[in-house]
């Protein structure tokens, strides 16, 4: 029999993505896998639940890939992720349209529901809340074949009150670092030069298992692996920073000089509302220690506006505090008041536009920011990782930049270069919040 052809729309974050990956590994044996839904037979969405704005592109896209069954080839819709974890059979009778709905821990059961599906040609739910397994085994890697994500960790402790996402992926719970090893290597074997550790809360690696925070070693096991140029540290929440990972970033070349820590605001008051367990000045003391200690390193933080409560005052701190510490690379969101949330029920909720007027009027001063700094990098020569090509330029990315969320460099091309390849290039001019630059060593790594 001629093997159904599948497709996979995947949305919402990179651990999202390590999950949309599994999935395809999991059916590969069983299934064609295409990157076109239009010559699906089977169409899988991997959801988005995190805030309204995600839960609505999550719905549209169903909507939209279900009109595939009539106007193409799709014979089944799956829907699955943070989205159907959260609502479940509501959203299976909301949404007729859908075929099977599964949770996020109900992967390994696809190929069976699939195959039970065809047989009984009836809706099929399969949202599983016992399962606090972690998903993990072979992947079809949806990134650059030089770069992955590699998840260390699932769930959440910390609890934030605007935050539903320990409701929906569960209780902290670390991989062992032999299981992450072993997965490293396999991808170092297919060409990975660049991985990416990621979690929900990266700093509290290994204390459910290990007793301890085990962050620093394990990323310095990471960056042993043969073939790895580069490893990546992605949400490190600031009050678990701790001194044996600042030591491992500034002592080992191989872990790049970037951290995502997630501080959401600066005013006490809100985040004592928001359940946050730092406040100012631990949050500055932190930035200034990383500074001091990494003198080169890039921060990346994600901002919270409009969160209830949030007055004038909050705000113009919080803006004052980008002014006052130029961090290289901000996301800024509105306040997305959740349903099953503690902040959800509070009073003091901020109308949209407030919220859009503090988004937009942070956005700019973030913007001029990054322009300036951009702007002292020129003449600087930084090693380079090539992840595509776009006309003229290769598109590249510095040890400075995260791919799909950071700036990018516009490297001029020279015919030895290929993708994949990490090189030296100098840095001659900007553009808006990407850089531009020349190739001065073409010898990669």
């Amino acid at each position: 029999m001629e093997k159904y052809k599948v497709g996979m729309v995947s949305l919402g974050c990179d651990k999202n993505r390590v999950d949309s990956e599994l999935i395809l590994g999991t059916i590969n044996k069983y299934y064609e896998i295409t990157n076109n839904p239009k010559e699906a037979d089977i169409i899988i969405v991997n959801t988005c639940g995190f805030i309204e704005s995600a839960k609505q592109e999550s719905i549209d896209t169903i909507l939209e890939m279900a009109s595939y069954k009539t106007n193409y080839k799709c014979k089944m819709l799956i829907a699955t992720g943070c989205l159907t974890q959260r609502y479940g059979d509501e959203l299976l009778e909301q949404m007729p349209e859908i075929d099977i709905l599964m949770g996020v821990n109900d992967y390994m059961k696809l190929h069976k529901l699939i195959l039970e599906f065809i047989k009984e040609q009836k809706q099929i739910s399969s949202a599983s809340y016992s399962d606090l397994s972690i998903n993990e085994g072979e992947r079809i890697l949806t990134t650059n074949s030089h770069t992955a994500y590699v998840r260390i960790a699932e769930g959440c402790n910390n609890f934030c009150t605007y935050c539903i996402i320990p409701k929906i992926r569960g209780k902290f719970r670390s991989r062992t670092m032999e299981s992450v090893i072993k997965e490293v290597e396999s991808l170092a074997s297919q060409g990975v030069k660049e991985i990416i550790l990621i979690a929900q809360d990266l700093t509290n690696y290994g204390v459910d298992i290990y007793n301890g925070k085990m962050l620093h070693k394990l990323a310095k096991k990471v960056s042993e692996v043969d073939n790895i140029e580069w490893v990546r540290l992605l949400y490190c929440y600031p009050e678990e920073i701790y001194d044996e990972l600042i030591e491992e970033i500034a002592t080992n070349n191989k872990i790049v000089k970037y951290l995502d820590i997630p501080i959401q605001h600066i005013s006490d008051k809100i985040l004592k509302l928001m359940g946050r367990k730092t406040n100012k000045k631990d949050i500055i003391n932190i930035i200034d220690k990383l500074r001091k200690r990494i003198p080169n390193i890039t921060l990346r933080t994600s901002l919270i506006v409009g969160f209830p409560n949030e007055n004038d005052d909050d705000f113009n701190e919080l803006k004052q505090f980008l002014l006052d510490y130029r961090l290289e690379n901000v996301g800024v969101f509105s306040y997305s008041q959740e349903e099953g949330t503690p902040a959800a029920i509070m009073n003091g909720q901020i109308d949209e536009s407030t919220k859009e007027k503090r988004l937009k009027e942070l956005m700019l001063t973030q913007r001029k920011i990054m322009l300036d700094l951009n702007k002292l990098k020129i003449g600087n020569i930084y090693d380079t990782i090539i992840d595509g090509s776009n006309g003229e330029f290769f598109i590249g990315r510095s040890y400075m930049m995260s791919p799909e969320i950071d700036n990018i460099i516009l490297v001029r091309k020279t015919k030895k270069v290929k993708i994949g390849d990490i090189i030296k290039v100098k840095i001659t001019d900007v553009q808006e919040y990407d850089l531009i630059g020349d190739v001065i060593d073409e010898s990669s790594k």
